[in-house]
């Protein structure tokens, strides 16, 4: 027998058009390019952004039509987020931290129509605009002359009668688009659809993942141009939460500040972030007086983007920062598994909670997840290593327009992750390498990012990157580049024997580079691919080897 149910599409629509009733004044704060706070109700959201659709459908938007955006996190971006798809276009949001080369070929691979941009890139934006067939722009502007050809954002929005209805959309129907980081090779595009989008926002929240709600003070600390700020800003509007957005001030006390002021319980961010958050938590501490900021007493981040080293996990516990470990990427949305604690584990000790809470964790409802090795599925046993794979209602089935790329995907529709990782028996994932990032080394593989990690612990280690450099007997052996602590001193002996108290000898660094500062991606990873090419051409003659 079939049941009988509602024709009821999961749509963003659907979540805007809660507001009016249900939670009509809670605030959204967003940081201004001046430093500045703005701060407006859930309601006043709800009306630009049905503003913003309805401005839109009058330019002449169409069902699936692509409208870019190249925004810091602030209020005017969260009015994209829902209002372009609200009016059945999809946003595209733009990684403002790309070449302008590569922004250009986003945006027409993309073919992209509109652009929402803030006047304080608009530099950016001149560096590619030639190269690209945009038919409008329109400028989010703080009081600002516009360029010739460049339209005002609030304009546009001033252009609405107020008598606009949603189109109807389908769950199904494209909403949203992120590229992804490229890498290896040219940036490709995902397409989120509506229903997506939600049933991730709903297994976000759920209490064994992120236990979300409308008590909460979310701040979306993910940049909204890289993944869908980890899902936070879907989730905060869903629920209802207070949501605080920091702008382009990124720097850890502007971070903190708001923390204390706004009183935020949940951040999203990479590990490289939270470790500038204690390191400037570390330097208010030596100072004298009273303490400069107050932490939420419930305060929890997430942090995902690259592994999480136990030592920093440890270090924000004790100020009352704890961490949550994800793992995702630009194809699922992003949050695919999540580490938090099952029931039992509570009894376990200190030291075997930590190791659970740095794996990467267990497939949120409705994913799924295996490791596969030469021959075939490998056991859940957390030691037998292989590629991950996942599949899911929020994981992608294809990239947009992107032939000669099926291979990324099983014929019974895993997506081949390109991570190498175990699952234990208890179901949490961890994630080894990178494929291209594990050293093999006489046969055998060693782990960069265990290396990495295990480097962070050293009380001087403010940052380490470890690659894979060719040698003539052993075929690679591991290069450690370091980053000390400000006023901390260390040597190439010291690290080594602080890591061969975990590690087997043959599987430690033969040398050690200390350097000012390590390469990052667009979106604050540890640029392996960028490292790599710095040591291109080492000669071992000159390595500090064991």
């Amino acid at each position: 027998m079939k049941g009988s149910m509602m024709d009821y599409p999961l749509t963003l629509q659907a979540i805007l058009e809660r507001i009016p009733k249900t939670y009509p004044d809670v605030e959204i704060v967003s940081r201004l390019p001046d430093g500045g706070l703005h701060r407006y109700s859930y309601l006043d959201f709800y009306r630009r952004a049905k503003a913003l659709a309805e401005a839109l459908h009058r330019a002449g938007l169409q069902p699936g039509d692509r409208v870019a955006t190249l925004c810091w996190n602030h209020s005017a971006h969260l009015e994209a987020y829902f209002g372009v798809p609200s009016a059945g276009g999809v946003v595209h949001t733009l990684n403002l931290r790309l070449h302008p080369q590569e922004l250009a070929f986003i945006v027409n691979h993309a073919q992209d129509r509109f652009l929402i941009v803030d006047d304080v890139l608009l530099p950016l934006f001149e560096q590619f605009k030639d190269k690209v067939k945009l038919e409008r722009v329109f400028v989010v502007a703080q009081g600002r002359q516009l360029p010739p050809a460049m339209e005002s954002y609030e304009e546009l929005l001033s252009s609405a009668k107020g008598n606009y209805e949603f189109p109807r959309s389908e769950e199904n129907d494209a909403a949203a688009m992120c590229f992804t980081s490229g890498t290896t090779g040219n940036s490709k595009g995902v397409l989120y659809s509506h229903r997506a989008l939600i049933l991730h926002a709903l297994a976000f929240s759920l209490p064994d993942a992120f236990c979300v709600s409308q008590h909460d003070v979310a701040m979306a600390l993910a940049p909204m141009f890289h993944a869908n700020a980890h899902g936070l800003p879907h989730v905060a509007i869903m629920l209802g939460c207070k949501l605080v957005m920091p702008g382009r001030q990124l720097d850890a006390p502007s971070i903190l500040d708001l923390f204390s002021s706004e009183q935020v319980t949940l951040a999203t961010a990479v590990p490289t972030v939270w470790a500038g958050i204690l390191e400037a938590l570390e330097k208010a501490a030596l100072e004298k007086g009273p303490a400069r900021w107050t932490i939420a007493p419930k305060f929890r981040g997430f942090v995902g983007g690259t592994a999480v080293p136990e030592a920093l996990v440890r270090k924000l516990d004790a100020r009352g920062l704890p961490l949550i470990q994800v793992w995702g990427m630009t194809e699922t949305t992003p949050v695919a598994v999540c580490s938090t604690l099952k029931s039992h584990m509570l009894e376990w000790s200190e030291d075997e909670r930590y190791r659970v809470r740095v794996r990467q964790g267990r497939a949120l409802p409705f994913m799924e997840v295996r490791v596969v090795h030469d021959h075939g599925e490998a056991p859940w046993d957390g030691t037998t290593l292989g590629e991950l794979h996942v599949r899911g209602p929020w994981a992608a089935a294809s990239y947009f327009n992107a032939p000669g790329t099926e291979d990324r995907w099983t014929a019974d529709g895993w997506l081949r992750t390109g991570d190498i990782a175990t699952i234990d028996a208890e179901g949490y994932v961890q994630i080894a390498d990178r494929a291209k990032d594990l050293i093999k080394s006489g046969g055998e593989w060693i782990s960069s990012v265990d290396l990495e990690n295990a480097l962070v612990a050293h009380p001087a280690v403010r940052e380490a990157g470890v690659i894979a450099v060719p040698h003539p007997k052993w075929d690679e052996r591991p290069v450690a580049a370091v980053v000390l602590r400000a006023d901390a001193t260390a040597t190439p002996d010291e690290l080594r024997e602080f890591l061969a108290l975990r590690f087997a000898r043959w599987q430690l660094p033969d040398a050690f580079v200390f350097l000012g500062e390590l390469p990052h991606t667009s979106t604050g990873k540890l640029s392996k691919l960028e490292l790599r090419k710095r040591f291109a051409n080492w000669q071992w003659n000159k390595a500090d080897a064991i």
